[in-house]
């Protein structure tokens, strides 16, 4: 591990990833968070625009890159990595993290001659330690991956899988809609993008990677009516026995310092404002039920992205990452 603090810059630092960045990075004993480049509130005092961060730095939101970092957290919108890469030359020492979807699937930008690991770090955690970019994974497709990855990569699923998962407003982003105005969202509940979610794509490849599994499966996703946090539930049909499942999955997390495998029935609460992915199974008849919990800008965004960075320059994984939990 460097001697020296290592410095960060984040690109996009006022959406909700990039806001939950600046919060998690100025806490974190080994970053220097070097500048938080943002478009629309550039040149305003950081704790102005968040403020929360009162009396936590005096930093304003720049409207430059500077060169001397060590890591670069991209947080932009859907294709604004690639065209951030595309416009701009980095010295190729400096490593980094895309928390968009540019780099999740097609994994290589041909310009800057970057090949990006998946950033899931409970399965691609060796392959992450070496690398020098890593694709953060979306916030579904973390939760689903965590729930399924033991099942598939140990033969354990008969026949198709069926999930459904409900997350709050902050998943879709902090440029406001129809479907996240208040009036609407509140006291409210529907699906959106049945069976075409856009994180399908990654959870597919990535299960692929882990075994040959190819058979269905029906995602159904759900706007709830709170702000942060994903909670999923999968199930599908197996002749393995409950007790030899939960000991299964056990095992495979064993050293895997955020998923808990928990003895008892979990709720969104249990993680919100955490790092954690909690786990809960249990056995219905012939169906496993699988379910999970995760707060989607930490776990399934920014904190995940902080995971990442600690391997990478060889930290502890859990820095800056020991977070209290808001059960109340």
């Amino acid at each position: 591990m460097k001697k020296n603090k290592i410095k960060v810059g984040i690109i996009g630092a006022s959406g909700y990833t990039g806001s939950e960045l600046i919060r998690l990075l100025l806490l974190h004993p080994n970053i220097e968070l070097k500048f938080a480049l943002s478009k629309t509130n550039k040149n305003k005092k950081i704790s102005d625009i968040l403020i929360d961060l009162t009396g936590e730095t005096e930093m304003i939101f720049s409207d430059k890159i500077e060169k001397d970092i060590d890591v670069l957290f991209l947080c932009g919108g859907h294709n604004k990595s690639i065209e951030f890469l595309n416009n701009n030359k980095l010295d190729d020492t400096i490593k980094i993290i895309d928390l968009s979807q540019d780099f999740r699937n097609d994994n290589s930008h041909k310009k800057s001659k970057r090949n990006f690991i998946y950033g899931l770090p409970e399965i691609n955690q060796d392959e992450i330690k070496k690398s020098s970019n890593v694709a953060n994974p979306g916030c579904f497709a973390t939760a689903i991956l965590l729930g399924l990855s033991p099942s598939i990569s140990n033969g354990l699923v008969n026949g198709e899988i069926n999930i459904n998962a409900t997350t709050g407003s902050t998943g879709a982003g902090i440029i406001p809609s129809e479907k996240t105005h208040f009036s609407w969202r509140n006291s409210n509940v529907s699906w959106y993008k049945p069976f075409k979610h856009q994180h399908l794509k990654e959870i597919k490849k990535t299960l692929l990677n882990i075994s040959s599994y190819k058979s269905s499966i029906n995602l159904l996703t759900y706007r709830g009516t709170f702000t942060r946090g994903i909670y999923c539930s999968i199930y599908f049909k197996s002749d393995k026995s409950i007790d030899k499942i939960i000991n299964l999955y056990k095992n495979y997390f064993l050293n895997a310092p955020f998923v808990n495998v928990c003895d008892n029935e979990i709720s969104l609460k249990d993680v919100i404002n955490t790092n954690k992915c909690l786990i809960h199974l249990t056995k219905i008849d012939d169906k496993i039920l699988i379910t999970t919990a995760i707060d989607n800008l930490i776990k399934g965004a920014s904190g995940q992205a902080i995971q990442n960075l600690n391997l990478m320059f060889g930290i502890d994984q859990t820095t800056g990452l020991k977070l209290k939990g808001s059960t109340y």
